[in-house]
């Protein structure tokens, strides 16, 4: 007998507590108890059959502040359910990656009916938080007691909720054990050994894990570059022709190591599971907003903004406001080079220590407002990119980093551009690149971790006072650890992250041949890099949702774009050198044709090395390939048996044995009925199910049995 999925208990009165919803102190009353209702609601009737309960009971509220803070939660059966309907993806007995479903667990490896750790807490997070996002619309037109925050069939709920106010923050909570354990292997103890990648996806999920993954990988490949760099720093710096061969393995390092990279990105989330799944269809994002209408893709209900609309805003207001924050970098940059030339001829006048030291000021003070600028363009640049009204949440952070990367790029880059290539100043050049790059990295890690670790620390220390003078009878321990995690930061996710590591590779290899310490300072920085942003994940901000991730997107063309525009970098400064300039010194003409062709033929070997590596490994395509041919000897059986079923002349014997045969080959034996318990609940898979997939064996029996009815074909 089938159980289903209304039959679970959505009361039980004792759960572990997932995810917070905090709302507003003046919600009212029936939307408190609606929104419960849904919560709790089976979802046969439009709920999410969550657990929820207050965080104080009634009587504690009326000595304790913090009324309007909830826990959700799910039993373990609907966390299994959820998992089938998010469509993650498990490892099997056979070691093969197939999408979990609740009707096939104990052919996954590791699942056991009293083993609550098959699921990770960052995978159980996702699932409560997919659930809360699915809430939606069915006959309200409004949300009750908030006329002005309309609704319409299909509308997400929580989404509307979060928009008016009324949801102040939904937060996934920390577990106290699993984060101790993860710290004590990852950064208490500051030692050079790998980082615990795993530990991390399994705690804050692949998005998070993949970064630090990704930071790691690169710190790694910078020490060739570092090493081979060092000896360089003790030659003289006019020999530029010593500095080719530097540049040449340069050129040949940055597109290797992203090659790589993509080969072990691939391992790692094959491990995972989100290389092989399925794309889900995307919703319209939270900020999104138009007339409402039909989409004609989807046939729902949901808010239409005409394509003209937002190119008008995008080219008449967005572009043009770009442009103007370009020209205004530009103009702050002018005034850096005012500074230098002021700072030079100071020095020049007197020649003593103090203006030796001097000459550094302009370069630290224009690196601090570089790091202001970048940060005060970040904000116009959300605030723009959400009124240019972007349906899906991809679309609004592609035209969010196109944004901020010309704008970061042209601020951090072009004045040394312009030292190199229009002043020609090569020890202004190195003094310069060395200034930014050391000063950045020591602002980043004041800014990102060091103060609001500090903060933090301030209002743990307040909040453990509160709690200590309470005198009311609560767990405390529960209490303090919401009140204090609600208060710290929100961690607005990886951009930040790979943006310094981008404008990192940026100084590391577009100006490799005149400053080879760059590499160095950047694995030093990178080192304390990556205990300072563990530390920022641990203690300073939020815990944030786990979003699967199959690789670090958009990032990897933003990198390889960068090692492309650092080929023509290095080959101009290269023949820029005076021992290339004596070469030809009667024809410019020919030593411009030789940089170009020399230019050109890196470029061709660069793509030559990028098509020459596979993305993935062979075991991994072999893997992906085998899945492939069995989804599609899948489709075909179902298409099959479909025929068979109609035909009249198959006996039930034939019929039967058909689906039992079916339901051996997607899903393996099935345990006697007596060893069935009430657990057992059922959908739908994600997957075929077995009643319409037939095995190989089946299908030859069936079609000998139609070729006996059937007359041969004439021969020609």
């Amino acid at each position: 007998m089938k159980v289903t999925l209304s039959a679970l208990d959505t009361h039980e009165s004792s759960f572990l507590p997932l995810v917070v919803i905090e709302l507003a102190q003046d919600v009212k009353e029936e939307t408190k108890e609606w929104l419960k209702a849904r919560i709790i609601t089976k979802k046969k009737d439009g709920g999410a059959q969550l657990l929820f309960r207050p965080l104080l009971n009634k009587y504690e509220k009326e000595t304790l502040e913090n009324q309007n803070l909830y826990l959700v939660g799910a039993s373990k059966i609907r966390l299994l359910l959820g998992a089938e309907a998010v469509g993650l993806v498990k490892e099997c007995s056979d070691n093969t990656m197939r999408a979990f479903t609740y009707g096939t667990r104990h052919n996954f490896k590791d699942f056991d009916d009293d083993n609550d750790d098959f699921l990770s807490m960052a995978e159980r997070q996702f699932i409560i938080k997919h659930e809360l996002e699915n809430l939606r619309a069915r006959d309200e037109k409004m949300i009750p007691g908030y006329p002005q925050a309309k609704l319409y069939p299909g509308k997400s709920l929580l989404r509307r909720l979060l928009t008016s106010g009324i949801v102040v923050q939904v937060f996934p909570l920390h577990d106290n054990e699993a984060l101790k354990k993860l710290e004590d292997t990852w950064y208490t103890r500051f030692t050079l050994k790998f980082q615990p990648i795993d530990r991390i996806r399994g705690y804050f999920g692949e998005t998070i894990a993949l970064y630090f993954g990704f930071l790691e990988y690169f710190t790694f490949a910078l020490i060739p570059m570092a090493i081979i760099g060092l000896p360089y720093y003790l030659f003289a710096w006019e020999d530029y022709d010593k500095y080719v061969i530097f540049a040449s393995f340069n050129l040949i390092w940055s597109t290797v190591i992203l090659e790589v990279w993509k080969r072990g990105c691939a391992s790692m989330t094959y491990r995972w599971g989100t290389l092989v799944m399925k794309r889900k269809f995307e919703e319209p994002r939270p900020g999104y907003h138009g007339v409402l209408g039909i989409n004609p893709v989807t046939g729902r209900e949901e808010p239409l903004y005409p394509s003209y609309k937002r190119q008008l805003r995008i080219y008449l207001v967005s572009l043009p406001f770009v442009c103007l924050c370009l020209y205004f970098s530009l103009f702050v940059m002018m005034i850096y080079f005012d500074m230098e030339a002021w700072a030079l001829g100071l020095h020049e006048d007197s020649g003593s220590e103090w203006t030796s030291i001097l000459l550094y000021v302009p370069s630290i003070i224009y690196a601090i407002v570089i790091e202001i600028m970048n940060r005060l363009y970040r904000y116009a640049a959300e605030f723009l990119t959400s009124w240019e009204n972007h349906r899906l949440e991809s679309a609004y952070q592609n035209h969010l980093i196109l944004k901020v990367l010309v704008f970061n790029f042209l601020n951090c880059f072009a004045s040394l551009f312009y030292i190199a290539f229009v002043l020609r100043d090569m020890k202004l050049l190195r003094q310069s690149l060395a200034t930014l790059l050391i000063t950045s990295q020591i602002l980043n890690q004041i800014v990102e971790s060091l103060l609001p670790y500090w903060l933090q620390k301030k209002h743990h220390v307040r909040v453990k006072k509160k709690v200590e003078a309470l005198k009311a009878d609560i767990d405390a321990t529960l209490y303090e650890q919401v009140v204090l995690e609600k208060e710290m930061g929100t961690y607005l996710g990886t951009f930040d992250d790979y943006l310094e590591l981008f404008l990192q590779f940026g100084y590391v290899s577009l100006f490799s041949c005149v400053y080879p310490l760059a590499a160095a300072f950047a694995v030093l920085n990178n080192l304390t890099e990556v205990n300072s942003d563990a530390l920022k994940m641990c203690r300073v901000f939020k815990r944030p949702f786990s979003e699967p991730s199959a690789s670090i997107g958009v990032w990897q063309l933003a990198f390889e774009t960068m090692s492309v525009i650092s080929v023509v970098t290095n080959c101009a400064l290269i023949g820029m050198s005076p021992q290339v300039n004596a070469l030809f010194s009667e024809s410019k003409t020919d030593l411009i044709l030789i940089v170009v062709a020399v230019e050109h033929m890196l470029l061709a070997l660069k793509f030559i090395l990028a098509f020459a590596i596979p993305d993935k490994p062979r075991h991994i395509q072999m893997k992906l390939a085998r899945l492939e041919f069995e989804s599609l000897e899948a489709l075909k059986q179902q298409e099959i048996l479909a025929g068979l079923r109609g035909n009249s002349t198959l006996g039930p014997g034939a019929r039967k044995e058909a689906s039992a045969s079916s339901e051996d080959a997607w899903y393996g034996p099935h345990r006697p009925l007596a060893q069935v318990g009430p657990e057992d609940v059922s959908i739908r898979p994600a997957l075929p199910s077995g009643k319409d997939v037939v095995s190989l064996a089946c299908v030859s029996k069936m079609q000998k049995q139609i070729r006996q009815h059937l007359s041969p074909c004439p021969s020609p």
